[in-house]
């Protein structure tokens, strides 16, 4: 397994989006560039690092969200909304001087990637979603997610993540033990919870806030406009390559098989024993799949 150092990024830079903000992003290998959105949401977008070894092919430009990284924090919050953040991914493309962009976006950002494919038609030249948490909102199944977890039932971590689990949900945690019950719930999030795994955890990251959250997602639909939103995301013409996890304890497959239903000639990848990021745990089948849909 190939586990890409945080550190790594060739060179930084900012472009100037449509409201005048100035936002940064990274780059890092070589080739023709394809763009990768964080999740989180809110996400340090060096979590990807070299998404498994794609940037040994491709250029990646990897952006700061709003308040994350290089990237200020906005003084009207609803330009941290996944539709908003999909003008931003606009902007850069008109900053980079292409015509059409290859766009990854992963788990939260399958949100801006698919809106941004809807909001600005013809600019999205491929579309990669990787584990994502749904079409216009999080749309995971709670009973799909259970059966994953009770998978882990014998791993010597389980019972610690299930009782960090029910204490944040039960609410009225103190602020100093947030991050320690957070990182108990951690393995859900791998196929394998492995000590290179907890590495990745040891570095230091620069998300966003912890009202980021809320700010976007509220760039969902209104529920009587849910419909004509999905209509409006399957028209795009995006025909994205989806990638789920077997073992993705955080959303599970059922959104990203709601993904690739609504878009007409996607295609639909299940890696049947890795978690929410692939790239980590088999990094080579992961590049390939991706190289072909590019290439295709």
């Amino acid at each position: 397994m190939s586990i890409n150092s945080a550190e790594e990024f060739v060179a930084t830079s900012t472009f100037t989006s449509d409201d005048g903000a100035e936002l940064g992003y990274a780059v890092r290998g070589s080739g023709a560039p394809i763009v990768c959105l964080p999740g989180g949401p809110g996400a340090d977008v060096r979590y990807l690092g070299g998404l498994g070894g794609l940037d040994a092919h491709r250029t990646l430009i990897l952006p700061d969200q709003r308040a994350t990284g290089r990237s200020p924090v906005p003084e009207d919050r609803t330009r941290c909304a996944y539709t908003a953040q999909a003008r931003d991914v606009e902007a850069l493309r008109r900053h980079l001087g292409v015509d059409q962009l290859d766009l990854l976006g992963h788990s939260a950002a399958a949100l801006t990637a698919q809106e941004y494919a809807a909001a600005f038609p013809g600019r999205a030249r491929r579309l990669v979603i990787v584990t994502p948490v749904g079409r216009v909102s999080r749309e995971p199944d709670a009973a799909e997610l259970a059966e994953i977890k009770l998978g882990f039932a014998a791993e010597p971590w389980y019972e610690s993540a299930r009782a960090a689990e029910a204490e944040l949900a039960a609410g009225g945690v103190a602020a100093d033990r947030i991050d320690e019950l957070m990182f108990r719930t951690v393995p859900f999030v791998w196929g394998r919870w492995t000590k290179s795994a907890a590495a990745l955890y040891a570095q230091p990251m620069d998300n966003a806030p912890d009202w980021y959250r809320a700010a976007f997602y509220a760039g969902g639909p209104a529920p009587e406009q849910n419909a004509g939103r999905l209509d409006r995301l399957a028209a795009s013409g995006a025909r994205p390559l989806v990638l789920a996890g077997g073992r993705d304890g955080i959303v599970g497959t059922a959104p990203a098989r709601r993904v690739a239903e609504l878009h007409p000639g996607s295609r639909l990848v299940v890696f049947a024993e890795a978690g929410h990021r692939l790239w980590h745990e088999e990094p080579e089948r992961f590049v390939a799949e991706v190289l072909a849909h590019l290439d295709a």
